[in-house]
């Protein structure tokens, strides 16, 4: 078995042999990032992660110099060209610029400057343009003819991708005005604008494509096309602020550069400005900020540059950055965007949720459209026990609002920008009646403490039709029936054609296609639909925990049904345990509450199900339908693995996740979907990530796939 150190060392207290270590596993792991972003267009981890394994790297070299070598990502810039083109050297190197993420390094990077070029109070003066999160181009052009476009590659070589650049509508086939050098090199970003990349999205989903992660992947996925063609169809942008070799300068500021550019039929980024002290420089990063959400492009910083060219040829590089530049990121999970509207969602429960529709804006790697904004009390801000969130500031829509991501989860509202509120803001109503067409009443519940205290339910139950399908959706899910082929989109035709209106109705499915002729049906055909009935089939016969939990009963998850399945054993003796719950027999509840992670709450839950006539209805004319309910399986209190806590994460090769799982609860484990300091075994397969590096925090035992079958003894 391997097991992990505690969380990493600072650096300080490495030895030099901790650090040869450390830096060596660095190394191969940026490396990998490197390909994964630069060639593959698929990264693997947020921006943030990237850039905090890249400051721990360099903080090791600054402190161990003897262990940069020519090899070390610190002294390489992106990752090799792919191969799917032909290679392109750069005649001058295409630089990577170091980062600053707090306002004192951009003190700190400002006084640098100073020191260096002996200027004592001397006013320096900066070029600062927001930071396109695109793809770094470099434009050959002699005569003023385009002749070569090439990306950045490794920053020495890039792809050769001139065919593809020849059509977009920025980059000029021949430079304007007179007296051009004879050869010139004009470098900057190729970027997709939001709203082109979510309609691109969506055509990727509905052709059954991969969505693209955010802007600056379609943009290198759309750029890297082989057919020109594919490429034109595709909305892409360039903006120009940087060059090349050049064999006469015609400007010697950067911002005279940044006009010279406009003058040749560039287009240039309108947002630059000049900026006269770091003052200025921070104050301009925090405007910029605020009007991240307003632009129709992903932005993830603001690059500063000394505005006179001597100066920087006097400052030159240090490795493979400049010394006269710096990019001032984003704090890399929040962002400040617009508030267009809220919307409410009905649950499977009847549980009102808003949402808050936003003005697209990227945050951490990802473009983020909604955000949740969890109840009637958030907006107002007020939290679960009473206590003001925001200091008391409510969500109105048009306001400006402060957001977070945290992972995978939907982001939220961490503040409102009150100095921004528009004449026109308006505070949100909560709905007294659902927006079903019942339009039955909305009932408020209190629940426990916290920021999502209180909740908002239609009380139509399931005949309010927005409950039915998002019962039926749940019924199909993975960890239900997982009923292949049937996902959301057919089950929600299914739905408003009135083919299923409840469970039973996908095993009947087959018997009524002589009327119904799913085959006819556009995107289905008669082998689609044959692999959906045998799909369908293959379902008839589900083990009871997953039965349980397809049922959708309030507060009966995953766990909760696990628990009920062990605690009863059969479909039948949970039945009449239920029915008698629903009918108030004190002896079956006393039984029902003395099963382990059952309380009130799903005991109450249970009896009100299977209390109400069209539930129990629901219940009967499925199992008639199914050939068998698996007894459950109990969990073994002897294993090598039994109380225990264990997490599986990455990829595993001999067993799907859900299977390993299941397999670690038969012999008596938790599996649990995070990493904490409870957890006893993290099992991590290729690309575990941050569960891994939260293992390591904890100081919590990792296994291979391969050692935790062992140890389980399989």
């Amino acid at each position: 078995m391997a097991k992990t150190a505690k969380a990493p060392p600072d650096v300080a207290k490495l030895t030099k042999a901790q650090a040869r270590v450390e830096h060596l596993r660095l190394a191969l792991e940026l490396e990998g990032h490197d390909k994964r972003y630069y060639q593959d267009d698929a990264p693997s981890i947020t921006d943030a992660e990237y850039d905090a394994l890249r400051r721990r790297y360099g903080a090791i070299e600054r402190r161990f110099p003897e262990l940069v070598t020519a090899e070390s990502p610190s002294q390489k810039i992106g990752a090799a060209p792919s191969g799917r083109f032909r290679k392109v050297r750069h005649a001058v190197p295409m630089l990577s610029l170091d980062n600053a993420f707090a306002e004192q390094d951009v003190i700190d990077f400002v006084g640098r400057i100073s020191r260096f070029l002996k200027l004592g109070d001397g006013k320096i003066d900066f070029s600062a343009e927001p930071k396109i999160d695109g793809l770094s181009m470099s434009l050959r052009y002699e005569g003023g003819e385009l002749v070569t476009a090439a990306t950045r590659g490794d920053g020495a070589e890039g792809e050769d991708v001139t065919a593809n650049i020849r059509t977009l509508h920025d980059v000029p086939q021949r430079l304007k005005g007179r007296n051009l050098p004879d050869v010139c090199e004009v470098r900057g970003e190729v970027y997709m604008t939001k709203q082109a990349f979510l309609a691109l999205n969506k055509k990727q989903v509905e052709a059954g494509e991969a969505p693209f992660a955010n802007p600056r992947n379609s943009a290198a996925g759309s750029l890297r096309q082989k057919d020109p063609a594919i490429t034109a169809s595709r909305p892409l942008g360039f903006f120009a602020y940087a060059w090349g070799e050049m064999s006469a300068m015609p400007e010697a500021t950067q911002s005279g550069m940044i006009g010279w550019f406009e003058r040749c039929g560039f287009k240039t980024n309108p947002l630059t400005r000049l900026c006269h002290s770091v003052e200025q420089l921070i104050a301009f990063h925090r405007k910029i900020e605020q009007q991240r959400a307003e632009l129709d492009y992903d932005i993830d910083g603001v690059v500063y540059k000394v505005d006179r060219i001597d100066w920087q040829e006097r400052l030159g590089f240090v490795s493979r950055t400049p010394r006269w530049a710096v990019a001032h990121k984003f704090p890399a999970e929040r962002a400040t965007t617009i508030l267009r509207d809220i919307e409410i969602q009905v649950g499977r429960t009847g549980s009102f949720t808003p949402v808050g529709k936003l003005e697209p804006v990227g945050v951490g790697g990802v473009i983020v459209q909604n955000v949740t904004l969890h109840n009637e009390d958030y907006i107002k801000g007020v939290g679960g026990d009473g206590e003001q969130l925001r200091e008391g500031r409510d969500i109105r829509i048009g306001d400006t609002v402060v957001i977070q991501r945290a992972g995978d989860v939907i982001p939220q509202v961490v503040d409102v920008i009150i100095d921004k509120r528009p004449k026109s803001a308006k505070p949100f109503h909560f709905p007294k009646k659902c927006p079903c067409p019942l339009r039955t009443d909305v009932v408020r519940e209190e629940t426990a403490a916290g920021e999502e205290g209180s909740r908002a339910r239609c009380s139509g139950e399931f005949a309010c039709p927005f409950q039915k399908i998002e019962h039926l959706k749940l019924f199909v899910s993975r960890r239900a029936f997982d009923i292949d082929g049937l996902g959301e989109k057919q089950l929600q035709y299914f739905f408003d054609e009135g083919w299923v209106k409840e469970p039973a109705d996908i095993f009947t499915l087959q018997k009524r296609n002589a009327k119904l002729k799913l085959e006819e049906i556009e995107g289905y055909g008669e082998t689609s639909v044959r692999n959906l009935f045998a799909a369908i089939a293959e379902r008839r016969r589900i083990s009871l925990e997953r039965f349980i939990y397809a049922l959708g009963m309030r507060h009966v998850g995953e766990t909760t049904a696990l628990a009920l399945a062990r605690g009863y054993g059969s479909w039948k003796a949970f039945h009449d345990a239920a029915l008698k719950v629903a009918a108030g027999d004190e002896e079956a509840i006393a039984e029902m509450d003395a099963l382990d992670q059952i309380g009130d709450t799903v005991i109450r839950s249970v009896g009100a199900y299977f209390g109400e006539s069209h539930n129990r209805g629901i219940v009967e004319r499925l199992t008639r339908e199914l050939d068998e309910i698996i007894d459950a399986e109990k969990p073994k209190r002897n294993s090598a693995v039994s109380g225990k806590t264990v997490v599986f994460s990455g990829a595993l090769e001999r067993m799907t996740r859900d299977e390993a799982k299941a397999g670690a609860e038969r012999l008596g484990a938790k599996a649990a979907s995070s990493v904490s300091k409870k957890t006893d075994y993290l099992i991590a397969g290729p690309g575990a990530g941050s569960k891994l590096a939260d293992a390591k925090k904890h100081g919590v035992t990792v296994l291979t796939e391969d050692e935790w079958l062992k140890l389980i003894g399989e």
